[in-house]
């Protein structure tokens, strides 16, 4: 239980990532807001958590939107009396090579995946700052760090959430806040299943743990980074990737 009665916002928590990082949370004894665009599958996940026998709730939230995340940052502290843990986790993919990219390509990515981050970032730290306290953990990328073909938005998104990761960090540890992110490699979800299984292939060959990683790990990460027992990092990026070599 090394976040019982914590208060944990997850964006993007209805499916993959934040969905796998909620569960491991509420059976860890926190208190969830899954925060998400699917009402419908987001409602499911509040069903498996009260199933475990946490309190949760669903706020259906547009990131890319400050009157939306202003009110879901206003409706948890209405609810659970406060805020200790922000996971940023909403994102979406649109790729294309640069020459063939078009700017709603661009923008609807860097809205939802920075823009995103930025807004639920602000509106958290306020109530964090108030607290005097609080965690807040970012969903970087391993090719935020290396690059990838045809993802020079979402790259660059990722390259942006690492650079903010070190700034409030910065500006909020005296405020008693601590600011991380976690760069997964490849994990095994549903934003994958649209890379062909030749290129899966090659990018478990390029892994030294030679396998794609699973929800799983990365909410481990999470969860290592939200409890007190990294009291004493914050501003770093935590590479969850098999080791993987560009």
């Amino acid at each position: 239980m090394r976040l019982k009665d914590k208060v944990a916002i997850i964006t993007g928590a209805a499916s993959g990532l934040g969905r796998a990082t909620a569960l491991t949370f509420a059976r860890e004894g926190a208190k969830i807001v899954v925060a998400d665009v699917n009402e419908e599958a987001g409602k499911k996940v509040v069903a498996e958590i009260l199933q475990i026998g946490s309190a949760a709730s669903f706020a259906r939230v547009n990131v890319a939107d400050p009157e939306s995340v202003t009110q879901m940052a206003a409706n948890a502290v209405a609810q659970y009396g406060g805020i200790d843990i922000l996971i940023n986790n909403a994102g979406i993919l649109a790729d294309a090579r640069l020459v063939k990219m078009d700017l709603e390509q661009w923008q609807r990515v860097i809205d939802v995946n920075l823009k995103g981050v930025f807004l639920c970032g602000q509106a958290v730290a306020r109530v964090m700052e108030t607290q005097g306290r609080g965690v807040i953990l970012n969903a970087a990328s391993v090719v935020g760090l290396y690059g990838n073909f045809g993802q020079s938005n979402y790259v660059a998104a990722k390259a942006g959430v690492i650079g903010m990761t070190k700034t409030w960090a910065r500006e909020l540890g005296r405020k008693g806040i601590r600011v991380n992110a976690v760069a997964p490699g490849f994990i095994e979800t549903d934003m994958i299943k649209t890379i062909p299984e030749k290129v899966i292939a090659t990018l478990k060959e390029k892994t030294p743990l030679a396998r794609m990683g699973t929800p799983q790990d990365i909410a481990n990460a999470y969860l290592f980074l939200a409890s007190d027992e990294a009291s004493f990092i914050t501003g770093t990026v935590l590479s969850v990737d098999g080791g993987i070599v560009t």
